[in-house]
C-alpha cells in the first residue's frame, strides 16, 4: 500500500516537474475549505483547480484512504508542497512525518501551533526550539524542511525583543512559515520581520485583516476578519514583492472566513495583477 502511494505521489510530481520551476507560485492552504470538504471532498478539490490553483498545503485525506486521496489530487492535478504536523508528532514520532511527506510528494513539513497554558512563555519557547531542532534535523537528513508557523503569541515581549526573536536566533535545523495576518495580529511588522530575518522564512500564508481589528498575543481572532487580499490593513503587495526577492516561492492563500468561496477568486485576481 505504501509503495503504491509513493508511486501515485511521484506521478503527480512528474506532471508538474517541467513547468515554471523558477516562478512565483500562489497556492492555497486546504484549511480554507474545511467546511466545504465536510460536504464534498472531490468537489472542493475540483473548485481549487477551477480557480487555476495547482499548489496546495494540506496533508489530510478527509475520510479517504491515502491512496484514494492521492488519486484525487492526481485527477485534479494538485501538487502538495507542504504537509501539516502536530507538535506532538514532531516531538514523539518525527519518523512518521518523513513517510507522510514522501507519500504526498511534499517538500515541507509545517507545524502551526505549540501547546501552551495561558500566556506562551520562555519555558515553552525553549522546549519548542529543542523539539523543532531535533525533528528538523531528522527531516533535513531526509531532504525535507521543517517550517514553524507562528500564531502571534510568540511576539510577547521578552528582555530586549520577543519570544519569537529567541526562537529565530536558535533555529538551527528548522525554518518558519510566515502567516502575515498572525504576525501583524501579534503586534509585529511582517515586512520588518522579513528584513530582520531574511533567511529564516521559507513559506507564506497570505491573509489580510479587516480594517478596525486590533490584534493581541492570544493567537485567536474571529475568522470573519479575514478579508480579500489587498482590501485590509496589511500591505500584501509589499510582502509578496519582498518575499519574491528573498526567494520565497510558495505563497498559500489562507482564508478562514465563511465567504472563502467568494473571496478566493478576488484574492487571486489581486495577486495575479501585482
Amino acid at each position: 500500500m505504501r509503495i503504491r502511494s509513493w508511486i501515485a505521489a511521484l506521478a503527480v510530481s512528474a506532471f508538474f516537474a517541467p513547468q515554471g520551476l523558477d516562478a512565483q507560485e500562489f497556492g492555497i492552504q486546504l484549511y480554507s475549505l474545511r467546511n466545504q470538504f465536510e460536504k464534498d471532498v472531490e468537489g472542493s478539490l475540483k473548485q481549487i483547480r477551477d480557480w487555476g490553483i495547482t499548489y496546495i498545503e494540506g496533508g489530510g485525506t478527509y475520510g479517504y484512504s491515502q491512496e484514494e486521496f492521492l488519486g484525487l489530487l492526481g485527477k485534479y492535478r494538485l501538487k502538495t508542497i507542504s504537509v501539516g504536523a502536530s507538535y506532538e508528532e514532531l516531538r514523539d514520532n518525527p519518523e512518521s512525518l518523513v513517510e507522510k511527506a514522501r507519500a504526498f510528494g511534499a517538500e515541507y513539513v509545517m507545524c502551526a501551533w505549540i501547546p501552551h497554558q495561558n500566556e506562551f512563555d520562555l519555558t515553552e519557547a525553549l522546549a519548542a526550539i529543542d523539539v523543532f531542532n531535533k525533528a528538523g534535523k531528522l527531516l533535513k537528513e531526509a531532504g525535507l524542511t521543517l517550517a514553524y508557523h507562528p500564531h502571534g503569541y510568540e511576539f510577547s515581549a521578552h528582555e530586549e525583543g520577543t519570544l519569537f526573536d529567541i526562537m529565530a536566533r536558535n533555529a538551527r535545523d528548522f525554518a518558519f512559515e510566515m502567516d502575515v495576518y498572525w504576525v501583524f495580529h501579534g503586534g509585529a511588522d511582517p515586512l520588518e520581520l522579513l528584513n530582520r530575518y531574511p533567511d529564516k522564512f521559507v513559506l507564506y500564508h497570505l491573509k489580510d485583516m479587516a480594517h478596525g481589528v486590533k490584534g493581541n498575543t492570544s493567537g485567536h481572532e474571529d475568522v470573519e476578519t479575514n478579508v480579500v487580499l489587498g482590501t485590509g490593513q496589511i500591505d500584501i503587495a509589499a510582502l509578496v514583492k519582498r518575499g519574491a526577492e528573498l526567494g520565497i516561492r510558495y505563497m498559500f492563500i489562507e482564508d478562514e472566513s465563511s465567504s472563502v468561496v467568494e473571496q478566493v477568486p478576488q484574492s487571486l485576481e489581486f495577486l495575479r495583477g501585482l
